[in-house]
């Protein structure tokens, strides 16, 4: 019987040595290939931030603190295409803001009051929804954006309406428009070691040689434009052409950009920023008349991305002054639309609580 238990038991271990053999040989190879994955992750979060010193110096500070007056503004020209054609210029009054940011390394989070709900000690009465975030990083960023007008928009101009000596006066409330706009871009730096969109836009690096890069992307919107045109002033409507008497526009747009961007450092611990990034746009959209409907109309246009900033930064101490500008082309065989939107942006801060590397430096 000792005996047969023993062979049981040789036959036993004969076939469980391989097996946890096998199992000890599939964890370490399951190891490797998360160390594997870790050390790909490692690389490509290293390459994206990835800067040559000698041009783009790293923000030696984990902490941030900035105050904020922000600017949005926004405009809408609509003309008909005829042998006279007619031009209709809406815009509304700029809405100013002001706020408070606290910051972590590259995250932002902070609260702003439209300055206009403190003048007067009244509220606001026209109410808009407005979010923006911009991410910069030396290789990748992008812009999401959303936008919900109020009602206050003006009519700041015609042409093609009315004869010398009949331009009644404007900047006149138009109750019947509002725009809804959402949407966001995303762009690839080719030059990201020596040029730096954060140093210019986000204070989270400092620019030290000048430098520019080519700048490709992608981007995506959805517009909606509501507008009673009953709601113009009555010399206007009077002699109004039929291709601008819409009630709405709805088109989603999609685009690739392709363009160029120049840091240039002009004085110590001083920049000034300027890209501008074209884009070859297709635009999917319906236009809904006041007596008939447009079938879906599928066009390609061109759009522009403006992006503008200047900024003294000596590693503690930041200010500046920047501007990023949306512009739209839309057209049909009757009817051309170019409505932009943009903010521009007023600060100053302060870094505080150095990163360890840099403690005794």
């Amino acid at each position: 019987m000792k005996r047969v238990f023993v062979f049981y038991c040789l036959i036993l271990t004969s076939i469980l040595l391989p097996a946890q053999n096998d199992k000890s040989t599939l964890l370490q190879k399951g190891k490797d290939l998360s160390d594997k994955a870790k050390e790909n992750i490692y690389t490509v979060i290293h390459n994206i931030g990835a800067t040559d010193t000698s041009y783009v110096e790293p923000n030696k500070y984990n902490y941030a603190f900035m105050l904020e007056n922000s600017n949005w503004y926004e405009y809408y020209l609509f003309s008909s295409n005829e042998d006279t054609p007619q031009r209709l210029n809406i815009a509304p009054n700029m809405s100013y803001k002001l706020g408070g940011y606290f910051g972590w390394r590259w995250i932002f989070l902070g609260w702003s009051i439209n300055i206009n709900d403190l003048i007067g000690n009244r509220k606001y009465s026209k109410k808009k929804t407005e979010f923006g975030l911009s991410l910069y990083s030396p290789m990748i960023g992008g812009d999401i954006y959303f936008r919900k007008s109020g009602s206050d928009f003006k009519l700041r101009s015609t042409s093609g309406i009315f004869e010398d000596g009949q331009i009644p006066d404007y900047n006149i409330d138009i109750s019947g428009f509002n725009v809804d706009i959402k949407g966001l871009n995303a762009y690839w730096v080719f030059n990201n070691k020596k040029f730096s969109y954060p140093a210019a836009y986000s204070q989270s690096s400092n620019q030290r040689k000048s430098a520019g890069s080519f700048i490709a992307g992608f981007s995506y919107s959805q517009h909606e434009i509501h507008f009673d045109h009953t709601k113009l002033p009555e010399p206007v409507l009077a002699k109004l052409s039929d291709a601008l008497k819409f009630n709405e526009i709805n088109y989603s747009d999609y685009s690739l950009s392709f363009g160029y961007a120049y840091n240039w450092v002009f004085a110590k611990n001083w920049l000034a920023d300027l890209s501008l990034t074209p884009a070859v746009a297709y635009k999917k959209s319906k236009i809904d008349q006041e007596e008939k409907s447009f079938p879906t109309l599928n066009n390609i246009n061109f759009d522009l991305i403006t992006r503008a900033g200047i900024v003294y930064n000596n590693s503690k101490y930041f200010a500046g002054a920047s501007l990023v500008m949306h512009t739209y082309d839309y057209r049909t065989k009757n009817f051309y639309l170019n409505n932009s939107f943009g903010t521009i942006r007023v600060y100053a801060g302060f870094n505080f609580g150095k990163k360890k590397q840099y403690r005794d430096k």
